[in-house]
Parts: C-alpha cells; sequence; structure tokens
C-alpha cells in the first residue's frame, strides 16, 4: 500500500471514528467533498496544506493521517508530503497524557512562501534550522532564524513558512495539546 491509500485509509477511519459524513467533514475543513472522497480512495496526492485542513477539522495532529507508527528515520523522499513552500518527512510521534508532539524534518523551498491556517486551540510549534535562513511564525511578526538557532510560536493562529535566500533545513516540533484532542 502506497503513501496515498495510507493517508486515504486513515482519513477514513477518522472520520467514520467521529461519526462525520464526507460532506461534513468537507464543510468543517474548507476541502471540497469530491476532493476528500479522492483522497479517502488513495487517487489523489495529499498536500500538506489539504491534510492540515482535515486534521485540524478532526481534532487530530498530522501524524495521525501520515503514520501507524511513524518510522525512527525516515529518507528526506520517503513518506514527504508538499505544500507551497514546505516538504515535510514525519520521523517521530510521541504522545503522552498532556500532548501529542509530531516531529518533521522540513525543508523550505528557496524563495517560497507558505501561509498556513490556524491549527487546533494550543498548538505551538518550534523549528530547530539546520541551514538556510527561514522566516517564520505568526502572520504579522515572524521571526528570522539562521542555522543552530531555533523560534517557538502558537501554531493555532495564521502562521507562515518562508526561505527568502534559498532552501532551509530544520527539524519542526507541532505540540498539541491532549485536551484539544
Amino acid at each position: 500500500m502506497g503513501l496515498n491509500d495510507e493517508v486515504g485509509r486513515r482519513l477514513r477511519e477518522l472520520r467514520t471514528a467521529r461519526g462525520l459524513s464526507l460532506s461534513e467533514l468537507a464543510r468543517r475543513s474548507g476541502v471540497g467533498k469530491g476532493t476528500l472522497s479522492e483522497l479517502e480512495s488513495g487517487t489523489r496526492n495529499p498536500t500538506l496544506e489539504t491534510l492540515y485542513a482535515l486534521t485540524t477539522a478532526l481534532n487530530r495532529p498530522l501524524s495521525a493521517v501520515l503514520s501507524d507508527d511513524p518510522p525512527p528515520r525516515a529518507e528526506p523522499h520517503e513518506g514527504a508530503v508538499s505544500g507551497s513552500a514546505v516538504t515535510a518527512v514525519l520521523i517521530e510521534r510521541h504522545e503522552d497524557d498532556d500532548a501529542v508532539t509530531d516531529i518533521f524534518r522540513i525543508t523550505i523551498a528557496a524563495g517560497a512562501t507558505q501561509e498556513s491556517a490556524a491549527h487546533v486551540a494550543g498548538t505551538t510549534e518550534s523549528l530547530m534550522i539546520l541551514s538556510g535562513t527561514a522566516v517564520v511564525g505568526v502572520l504579522g511578526a515572524p521571526s528570522s532564524v539562521g542555522p543552530g538557532m531555533s523560534v517557538r510560536w502558537p501554531s493555532d493562529t495564521p502562521h507562515l513558512y518562508s526561505a527568502p535566500h534559498g532552501d532551509v533545513h530544520g527539524i519542526l516540533f507541532v505540540r498539541y495539546p491532549a485536551a484539544a484532542l
């Protein structure tokens, strides 16, 4: 089974576990019903933005649709999902009584900017830059961070990722509070 099939299966399981119809999840997420149907059937390639919209509407972390048991290490091309600027590979998922934390190896494409919609209430993101300089954080108040630097921001509000001067490589931590899930 390929990534599209696995993501589709997990989306369908999450949707039905919440007792939602295709139409209702489409309405809550802003994703078209046809797109959602194609994603669930594994015939459509999911984008990062679409998966975040769906998992946010389902009150689940992104890792809930990416992997049952994420591998401890992943090559950049294996299991990657991409948005308009960011390509992310889930490398770890940690869950305890307080939160679910997804850890991604990300690349922000040179010259690209991606605006991300608000995630589940109380969600935060932290980015450690491995190489390049990124502009990231809350819309209207982003931070510029370079190699060896890190930044944290609330991601339950719209936020952005940008790589104005070349590709950026980093490790992204997305922490979802358990109470919101």
